[in-house]
């Protein structure tokens, strides 16, 4: 099991938001959409960590 930032992935929906997630999947998912319930539950919208006044 990989930790650290290599053990995240960043997605986006279909709005634009960015989402940090931590799931265990060994398949790529390109988009947040795409991400069964449960793995939903384990992201973050990113605006929500940093604040939207940086980007």
């Amino acid at each position: 099991m990989k930790s650290g930032y290599e053990s995240l992935t960043w997605l986006n929906d279909k709005e634009g938001r960015e989402y940090v997630c931590s799931i265990e999947s060994n398949d790529r998912k390109t988009s947040f959409e795409l991400l069964s319930e449960d793995e939903q539950k384990t992201c973050r919208n990113v605006n929500e960590i940093v604040g939207t006044e940086r980007w």
